[in-house]
Parts: structure tokens; C-alpha cells; sequence
């Protein structure tokens, strides 16, 4: 098959049920858009599995299953989403990711140009981060018994001797950071998927933090927790850890940072903030001791500039988040209850 041959059929083409039966279609389909755009050294191998050199230091694993709609959105798509979300839950343990593997679940009909599209998004985000994806399996489900295509991507990295970072190592006394802004990612998805407009474009937050989280551990190697408050948003994680440390946390509202769009649209849409998605945003806690220095290192990198100090860990034997209002009073920070938005990781 001709480049021009092949260029049509995915510009025009969808996908079928014999691009997962195992023959001739699939192996076209593999070698001409997914190894084509992923290409890499260990992906060239040929093998099911990818077989390449670990540094020293202890290895840290995570997979993500990803199953957003829409599949594209402002400031992202499902194949640069399912990049960030490995990677951020390895650097999430303090870890650098070193591989990673993808699977496709595509759906009867789908696009092959969308396809592409995504495949191509992947690739991009996966050589700007530096990882690369080493392996990866695609399977095909009948019409009506996907929703266009499902990504899962698992990762891993290596942790440096010396760096212990938990949930369960938050202690009264230490500080509360965070990375930025919160709320963008969900409060983009729901603009999008239901056609509202505003002043200016929301975009999603979508990005890897291993990077900044690198440059926070060379400053203070004694980070307690680190947690990407994605599903769920930032109360879900404080809760999390709460629960996990035997520790309560306090917050404060005026501390914490939303953009003027986003809480507006939250306004609008009758939506807590605090409990939307974000993809590209972290919360770190410390001894109170470091809380300066970590907060220089986070505003200086491009993913940290909007860093705030926002609370502390507190005694509380019941783990519970309270949040000082800027009102003066106070109110607890519960586990979300229910869906606020449907499908945004």
C-alpha cells in the first residue's frame, strides 16, 4: 500500500472489526498509525512486551483507565490526557517515569482520521515529556458497545533512594500547598460538551507535572504527600489524605486560587470548585519550615506560577477537612457525594 493509499483511508476511512481479528487489517492498522507516530527504539523491538534497562532505585508502577467525553476539548484530547494521567500518578510517589504502554479500545465506525488524530496527540505529549510509549495492545467492540474509543496507559518510573513520599505522612503542623489554579479541567469539559460559551475560552489545565515535582524534590527532598486532585477535585484529595494520615486539615478559602472564569462558570452552573477535575495541578504538603523555599521553586517553573500556600495539617480525630471561610466562619469540606460531572478523566 502506497503513502497516498494510506493517507486516504485514514483521512476517509473507520474503523472495522477486522482491525481487531487478529490479521492482516490490524497488523496494517498497528504498523501504519500507531508505529508509525509512537515510534521508538523499544517499540521497534517487535515484542508484546517491551524489554529495556532500569536505573537503580526502587520502581513505582501505575495504570489509568481514560474515557472522557468529548475526546477533544480546549487545551487537550483523550491521547494527551491519558499521557499526563500516568505520569503524573508516578511523579505523584516522587518518581521520574521512564516507559510507558498504551491500550485502545476502539469502537465499530469510529474515525480512523480521529484516530489519528489522538494517536498523533499521544505521540507528541509522550516526546515532550520525555517518556516514551514502549508497547501497547488495541482491541475492537461492536457498534453501540464502546463510545468511540477507551484509553488505558500504565507506567513505569524509578524512585531515588531517600525520598518517601505518602499520604499517610501528613502530620499536624505541616503546611498545605498548592500548585495553582483549580477547577479548569472539569469546568472546560462541561463548556465544551454542552455548547457554553463565556468572555474567553476555558482550557483545560492538562499537563505533566513530573517535571516541576523534580524540581521540588531537589529543593526539599523531604516532601511529606504529594496528590494530583483529579476526579473529585481538591476536596476529594484532602480527604483522602485526612483519612490516610489520622489527620484533619484545615483550610482557607481566600487562599485558595480560581480563576475569575471559572468561578464564574461554577456560579452559573451550580458547581463547588473545590470539587470539580483538574489535570495539571498538585498538592504538596510539608514542614512548615519548607513551605518558603518550595513555594519559590513551584512559582518558578511555567505549571507552578500561580502556587498559594492554602492551609495546614491539623489534630483531628475525626479526619476532617474544615475550610475558614472568607466570611469568618467555618464549614466542613465532605467527601463529594454523587457525580458533579460525568466522564472527565
Amino acid at each position: 500500500m502506497t503513502s497516498m493509499d494510506t493517507q486516504t483511508r485514514f483521512r476517509t476511512g473507520a474503523v472495522d472489526m477486522t482491525h481487531g481479528g487478529g490479521g492482516r487489517a490490524m497488523t496494517e492498522l498497528i504498523k501504519d498509525l500507531f508505529h508509525r507516530h509512537l515510534k521508538n527504539p523499544i517499540l521497534d523491538q517487535g515484542h508484546d512486551a517491551a524489554v529495556f534497562d532500569a536505573p537503580p532505585g526502587r520502581l513505582v508502577m501505575s495504570t489509568d483507565a481514560h474515557v472522557i467525553s468529548p475526546l477533544f476539548f480546549p487545551g487537550g484530547d483523550i491521547g494527551a490526557l491519558s499521557v499526563h494521567g500516568t505520569l503524573n500518578d508516578i511523579a505523584m510517589a516522587g518518581a521520574k517515569p521512564l516507559s510507558l504502554t498504551a491500550s485502545f479500545i476502539l469502537e465499530e465506525g469510529f474515525p480512523l482520521a480521529d484516530l489519528e488524530r489522538i494517536v498523533m496527540s499521544m505521540a507528541r505529549t509522550a516526546r515532550e515529556a520525555g517518556v516514551p510509549v514502549v508497547s501497547g495492545d488495541t482491541k475492537v467492540v461492536e457498534k453501540g458497545k464502546g463510545d468511540g474509543v477507551f484509553i488505558t496507559t500504565a507506567g513505569v518510573g524509578v524512585l531515588p533512594e531517600g525520598v518517601t513520599i505518602s499520604p499517610a505522612a501528613a502530620k499536624p503542623g505541616q503546611a498545605v500547598l498548592l500548585s495553582g489554579t483549580i477547577g479548569d479541567h472539569g469546568v472546560a469539559i462541561l463548556s465544551k460538551r454542552e455548547n457554553l460559551e463565556f468572555e474567553t475560552e476555558l482550557r483545560s489545565d492538562s499537563a505533566a507535572l513530573h517535571g516541576l515535582v523534580a524540581d521540588m524534590i531537589a529543593a526539599v527532598p523531604g516532601i511529606a504527600v504529594l496528590r494530583d486532585p483529579t476526579r473529585g477535585g481538591l476536596a476529594t484529595a484532602l480527604n483522602e489524605i485526612a483519612h490516610a494520615s489520622g489527620a484533619g486539615v484545615l483550610l482557607q478559602e481566600e487562599a485558595i486560587p480560581v480563576a475569575p472564569d471559572v468561578e464564574g462558570a461554577c456560579e452559573l452552573l451550580g458547581l463547588d470548585p473545590l470539587y470539580v477535575a483538574n489535570e495539571g495541578k498538585l498538592v504538596c504538603i510539608c514542614e512548615a519550615a519548607d513551605a518558603g523555599r518550595l513555594l519559590e521553586v513551584m512559582r518558578s517553573h511555567p505549571l507552578g506560577r500561580q502556587a498559594a500556600r492554602i492551609g495546614e495539617i491539623v489534630e483531628d480525630p475525626d479526619h476532617m477537612v474544615i475550610m475558614q471561610t472568607a466570611f469568618g466562619g467555618a464549614r466542613v469540606v465532605d467527601w463529594l457525594s454523587g457525580e458533579q460531572l460525568p466522564r472527565i478523566c
